[in-house]
């Protein structure tokens, strides 16, 4: 990345806000990520046991270009993790309904 783009290299300063509502975050255990020629789009969804229905928490849109910094930062982001509490083991991919492994609830 060159220093023009890279508002920390000039000195300038970028004050983040985060308000109390964000703060809080979402819980998502699903990500379903689609594209076009011009934008990526993320949808976090919370999917619960026994519930025939999940809802998106969030959605998040980015240019393609800033799709790839967020994989190399996440990808940076493991590597750390993964060297400082061991390796994360791949599950591979859940079945539709997600089964949680407990008993099913019944009214």
């Amino acid at each position: 990345m060159s220093d023009e783009n890279n508002p920390q290299s000039s000195g300038d300063k970028l004050n983040i806000e985060l308000n109390e509502e964000i703060a809080d975050g979402e819980y998502s255990n699903l990500a379903i990520i689609s594209h076009s020629n011009s934008e990526f789009v993320f949808d976090f969804i919370k999917v619960m046991p026994g519930m025939p229905k999940a809802k998106v928490k969030s959605r998040i849109l980015m240019t393609p270009q800033h799709a790839k910094r967020l994989m190399k930062a996440l990808q940076d982001n493991l590597t750390k993790f993964e060297s400082q509490f061991g390796g994360i083991e791949d599950a591979g991919s859940p079945s539709f309904p997600m089964n949680f492994g407990g008993p099913q609830g019944e009214a």
